[in-house]
């Protein structure tokens, strides 16, 4: 059983992790590799059903092993005896997952989202607030790890990324919630200042638009296409230039974040360059992650309305221009048929968004 950076752990921790994916699959294999101790919760089970049943969780990959995970049928049950509770599921379930959960945090039991979209932790905080719970809650700007799930008890993580950006609300709980994210995963964490730092730190949203946005037919036929190959000099001009709009819409905030290029050379080792450059030499690597080979993707579904929707509102907020941005989700709105603004359950329960609200 091995793993990049990811010594046996010295104390054990009790880690409930809701969601049912490749993220949350991947995430329960790191952990339990390292003597913690997970539970797995999904809001239908369908995801869990397999380990539910009894067997053993399977990985390849960055981490290779098989162990036992415990399935929580409910989401208090999950919750119990959690120190930590990791919310690892597509930003469409967020508000489900909220509502469920809401109900049954603990004071001083810490919530990670990953990754954060659409100020999900201002959300459950909120709703925490109103019980009178004191429970800091963590914003991941992306993933800890990339991961898929290639059978329903098996999950094969692709890389675990050396940089991880986390805001915590409250901000005097940053010290003690990064040094628990760290005794789990390792010496990765970036502290930001704020929710909005985090926000305007995800990436996934505008690369995930031009990816898909420039291979949709591929998508849409279902065939199969190395992701790396067919993110070719075009399709990099056109992240370049989303990129341009985010980095601008950080500047106006007085925010200063990554750009894509010192963001994939953190991720993935890859000398900075112009994109396309360093996207040439990740397609050279053996192994890979094939592209998405349907348009239930969530490059499309998330990243739409729970990414690249919430980025237009900051940006009307600050009067900032983002054509492209703009274009993406109408266009996006168009081919698929569906309404993206308004798919968006998080951004309501905020109200009018302000500078208060974002940043906790």
């Amino acid at each position: 059983m091995t793993g990049p950076d990811s010594p046996v752990a010295t104390v054990s921790r009790r880690v409930a992790i809701l969601g049912a994916g490749g993220i949350a699959f991947g995430y329960a294999a790191f952990l339990r590799q390292q003597g913690h101790e997970v539970t797995l919760w999904s809001p239908s089970g369908h995801g869990t059903a397999a380990l539910a049943n009894g067997a053993d969780l399977r990985a390849s990959g960055a981490v290779v092993g098989g162990w036992k995970v415990r399935v929580a049928s409910t989401c208090a049950e999950a919750l119990s005896s959690a120190q930590l509770v990791i919310v690892a599921l597509p930003a469409y379930g967020h508000r489900t997952v909220i509502d469920a959960m809401a109900p049954h945090v603990e004071n001083g039991q810490v919530v990670v989202f990953s990754a954060h979209l659409s100020l999900a932790a201002q959300v459950l905080r909120r709703a925490l607030s109103a019980r009178g719970v004191a429970a800091p809650v963590a914003a991941l700007g992306t993933t800890v790890l990339t991961a898929r799930k290639s059978e329903p008890d098996a999950v094969r993580i692709g890389t675990v990324r050396q940089k991880v950006d986390i805001a915590v609300l409250p901000v005097e709980a940053t010290g003690d919630v990064v040094a628990q994210c760290c005794d789990l995963f390792g010496d990765r964490f970036e502290a930001t200042p704020d929710l909005l730092s985090v926000a305007l730190a995800n990436l996934n949203p505008q690369n995930h638009l031009a990816i898909a946005l420039c291979n949709l037919t591929r998508m849409e036929l279902g065939e199969t296409w190395r992701q790396a190959s067919h993110i070719t000099p075009a399709v990099c001009r056109l992240i370049e230039a989303l990129d341009a709009e985010r980095l601008a819409l950080a500047a106006a905030f007085g925010i200063q974040v990554r750009t894509v290029h010192q963001h994939i050379h953190l991720s993935y080792g890859v000398s900075i360059g112009s994109l396309a450059e360093m996207e040439h030499e990740l397609a050279q690597r053996p192994g890979g992650v094939n592209g998405p080979a349907t348009l239930d993707t969530r490059y499309v579904t998330e990243d739409v309305p729970f990414g690249l929707v919430p980025t237009l509102e900051l940006a009307a907020l600050m009067g900032v221009p983002m054509p492209l941005h703009e274009a993406g989700v109408r266009t996006m709105s168009a081919l698929y048929g569906r309404d993206f603004a308004g798919e968006n359950d998080l951004l309501p329960a905020l109200g009018r968004l302000s500078r208060e609200i974002l940043i906790g």
